[in-house]
C-alpha cells in the first residue's frame, strides 16, 4: 500500500512537471520501458546507488515451437527483459531467480496476490 500511495505522488508530481532532484535520487532500482518507443533490448547500466536495473521491450508476436519434442508451431506474445545488477549486492542467481518469478507473476497477475501476505 505505501509502495502504491507513493507511486501515484510521484506519478502526479511528475505529470505536473514538479518533481524535485530529491524525488528522483537515491533509487535502488530502476524499471525502464524501452518497449514504449519500440525498443526490445538494452544493456541496462547500474548506477550507484542503485543494485539493479531491468528495461522492458516491445511485446512482439513470434513464432515459437509448441514444445521441444513437437514441430508444431504457434503464435505467442513475448516481452523481452534486460537486466543488470551491482555484483557486489547481488549475485547472477538472485537476479535469474527474481527474473524467473518476475516473469511468473507478469504471465500470471493473480499469483502476486496470493503471495502477498
Amino acid at each position: 500500500l505505501e509502495i502504491a500511495e507513493e507511486l501515484g505522488r510521484l506519478y502526479a508530481l511528475a505529470f505536473e512537471g514538479n518533481l524535485s532532484e530529491a524525488d528522483i535520487s537515491d533509487c535502488t532500482f530502476t524499471l525502464s520501458n524501452i518497449g514504449a518507443i519500440g525498443g526490445t533490448y538494452m544493456s541496462p547500466v547500474v548506477l550507484p546507488p542503485q543494485v539493479a536495473v531491468g528495461a522492458m521491450g516491445k511485446i512482439q508476436r513470434l513464432p515459437r515451437f509448441v514444445s521441444d519434442t513437437s514441430d508444431e508451431v504457434e503464435s505467442v506474445r513475448i516481452m523481452p527483459i534486460s537486466w543488470g545488477g551491482d555484483h557486489r549486492a547481488v549475485d547472477g542467481a538472485t537476479m535469474a531467480r527474481f527474473s524467473n518469478l518476475w516473469k511468473a507473476y507478469v504471465e500470471n497477475p493473480s499469483s502476486m496476490m496470493f503471495a502477498m501476505r
